[in-house]
């Protein structure tokens, strides 16, 4: 009976950190990094501890299967890029409603509304193409318009920028130091400063 208690008990742990991986960027947004903290350490002391009981129980009963799920789980965790496939599904499925937002602001529909910087607007629709409140930047010397993946503190933030000539942002366009610049197709492009 315990076998199988920890085998599904491992089970849970490695769906827990599976989740807790394509997911957490999409937390953090709504619980912040700090609160993060309690969530990373419940799961992945979860799944530390079943992992070492799961060994105990290999070298005492002589049964695999458990440990084999952990050890499977770790190198999902390791080798599969969670944050990329959501920033892929991210921009891919919000990709058309993105444009119609920078459409109205080369029209002059949606212009800076925010008092406090004269740079920031608050979408009064679409609030989840933008991270951190729902608020893009619009950059005055380029006219790229940058809408949040991820709003950290700071100059610490990541997203996506739209580029009307196709032209790539620099690395202190917004104010940041981009550590990456990426393109992502015709007119966008990803970039992080960390």
């Amino acid at each position: 009976m315990k076998q199988k208690w920890l085998l599904f008990l491992s089970i849970v742990s490695s769906i827990l950190v599976i989740l807790l991986s394509f997911f957490q960027w999409k937390l953090i947004d709504i619980i912040t990094v700090f609160l993060m903290l309690p969530v990373w350490s419940l799961v992945f002391g979860f799944f530390i501890t079943i992992t070492v009981m799961s060994i105990i129980h290999l070298l005492k009963k002589k049964e695999w299967k458990p440990l084999t799920v952990q050890l499977l789980t770790i190198l999902l965790w390791l080798f599969i890029p969670f944050t990329q496939i959501m920033l892929d599904l991210d921009f891919k499925m919000n990709k058309a409603e993105r444009e119609e937002v920078v459409e109205m602001v080369e029209k002059g529909t949606l212009k800076p509304n925010v008092s406090h910087n004269s740079s920031l607007i608050l979408l009064p629709e679409y609030k989840w193409l933008s991270t951190g409140g729902g608020e893009i930047v619009i950059e005055k010397n380029g006219n790229f318009v940058l809408f949040f993946t991820y709003r950290g503190m700071l100059d610490n933030f990541s997203g996506f920028v739209y580029s009307p000539n196709d032209k790539k942002p620099s690395k202190h366009d917004f104010d940041a130091d981009f550590q990456q610049i990426e393109k992502l197709d015709k007119n966008w492009y990803f970039v992080g400063s960390y």
